[in-house]
This record gives structure tokens, C-alpha cells and sequence, in this order.
């Protein structure tokens, strides 16, 4: 009896080891195909940052108004969906816009239009790619790598924001400094993604809510005047499904 009772717990313990063999060897294969995903995105955008930090040591040539800029031109020949360029100091944010005719192509793809579960930086489609909406919007996964707007939520901090309270956007045909005046953590219940607003007064509300709704406190001045962009990605901290993290900034042209 003993002898049989002992047979059946080695095949027991066999049967426990060899199943949680492989769970582990699943999960390593798991782990290391979305580090995979992590170094491959990291590079791929690493080559377009070469080129584009290459253009603008070489070009010294002011652009005619509405006419594109020489650091985007050889970016439009490998995708002329490319709409801009968005950096954020202290940040792994230096990338480049891209921007469909819908929100959704740019969810998984990059500006190869390659399958990339980071996706990429890209324009809300019903904006004019020159920033002359009241309000620009500019959609980011928030990856666990830090990468896309995944360090987004710094601006949550204090110390962090006290020191970085500006960053650079770019379109193919100006550039501009931003001054950041609200961020915020938020639901999709919230409607902060409209483009435009048909009367000034509505607009000037909408910049009272958004102010209101800020964690940190600015001198920053939006008139009905000024136009404004929203960088937006998904955030935990409210929802874990709908949960959003918003930033706004005003747009001063610099060139």
C-alpha cells in the first residue's frame, strides 16, 4: 500500500513540477517578447530622432511662410503622415506627430507603419496639421517602458513641474514654445477634446474649467486670443479603464 501511495505522490509531485515548468518558461517567453517590444520600438524611433536632430545642426535657411520646413523634408519622403515634432525635456518624449484621417490607425502602428504595440505620437484627426485650432490635441500611449507619453504623469509632481514648465512643439511649418497652465488626471466623462469652439466666450469657459481642474497652479494667461494644446494618454490614478492624464499648454510661435 505504501509502496502505491508513494508512486502516486512522484507522479503527483512530477505532474506539480512539470506544470509549473511551464507556467514559468511561458511567462519568460511572455516577458521577454514585450522587452523585445520595448527595444525594437526604442531603436526604431531612435533612427528617426538621428536623422531629425541631423537636419536641424544642417539646415540654416529660414522657410518662407507656409512653406515646410528643411528638417521635415527628408521625414515626409518615409511617411507624409508626419505632422510635427513634440519634445519634452527631462523626458524620453522627443518624437515625432503623426497624423490619419481617423484616431485609430496610429494606435498600433509606427510612423513606419509598422505593428507596434507603442503605437505612436499622433494628432487628433480633425485638426489642421498648421495648429490653427483653438486647441490642438496630441494622443500617447502611456507605456510601462517610460516611452510615448508614459512619463507624462512627472508633471503630477511638484518639484518636477516647478523646473519644467515649458517644451518645445514643432509643425512642419513653425515652431512653438508651450507654457504649461493645467495638468490633470480626469475621466473620458469629461469632454476636454473638442478642437474648436464657435464662440469666444465658450472658449474662455472651457479655459476656466480646464484651469480649475489643474493640479498646479500657473501665472500663465489664456486670452480668446491664444490658441492652446492637449497632450492626453490613459492613466490609472481615477479609472483603470476610462482614467485619463491631461496637459495643456499655450502656443507662442518662435521663429
Amino acid at each position: 500500500m505504501r509502496k502505491k501511495e508513494n508512486k502516486k505522490m512522484n507522479w503527483l509531485q512530477k505532474i506539480i513540477l512539470l506544470t509549473c515548468l511551464v507556467v514559468f518558461l511561458f511567462s519568460l517567453i511572455k516577458i521577454g517578447g514585450i522587452g523585445f517590444d520595448y527595444v525594437q520600438s526604442e531603436q526604431v524611433m531612435k533612427e528617426i530622432q538621428v536623422q531629425y536632430k541631423g537636419n536641424l545642426q544642417e539646415s540654416k535657411a529660414i522657410a518662407s511662410e507656409n512653406s515646410v520646413r528643411s528638417q521635415f523634408q527628408s521625414l515626409l519622403d518615409i511617411n507624409p503622415n508626419i505632422v510635427g515634432w513634440l519634445t519634452i525635456d527631462n523626458t524620453k518624449i522627443d518624437y515625432p506627430i503623426l497624423q490619419s484621417s481617423d484616431n485609430n490607425h496610429y494606435l498600433n502602428r509606427n510612423y513606419k507603419e509598422e505593428t507596434s504595440k507603442s503605437g505612436s505620437i499622433f494628432m487628433d484627426f480633425r485638426n489642421k496639421s498648421d495648429a490653427q485650432d483653438r486647441q490642438t490635441i496630441i494622443y500617447g500611449h502611456q507605456m510601462k517602458d517610460g516611452s510615448m507619453f508614459g512619463q507624462l504623469d512627472k508633471f503630477l509632481d511638484e518639484d518636477f513641474f516647478s523646473q519644467n514648465k515649458e517644451f518645445q512643439f514643432d509643425t512642419i511649418y513653425e515652431s512653438y514654445k508651450v507654457e504649461i497652465f493645467s495638468v490633470y488626471v480626469t475621466t473620458t466623462d469629461f469632454n476636454y477634446i473638442e478642437t474648436d469652439f464657435p464662440t469666444d466666450e465658450e472658449y474662455l469657459d472651457f479655459i476656466d474649467v480646464i484651469e480649475e481642474k489643474s493640479k498646479m497652479r500657473t501665472d500663465i494667461q489664456v486670452t480668446e486670443k491664444d490658441n492652446i494644446i492637449t497632450l492626453s494618454t490613459c492613466n490609472e490614478l481615477q479609472d483603470p479603464e476610462d482614467g485619463r492624464l491631461v496637459l495643456h499648454g499655450k502656443l507662442t510661435k518662435t521663429n
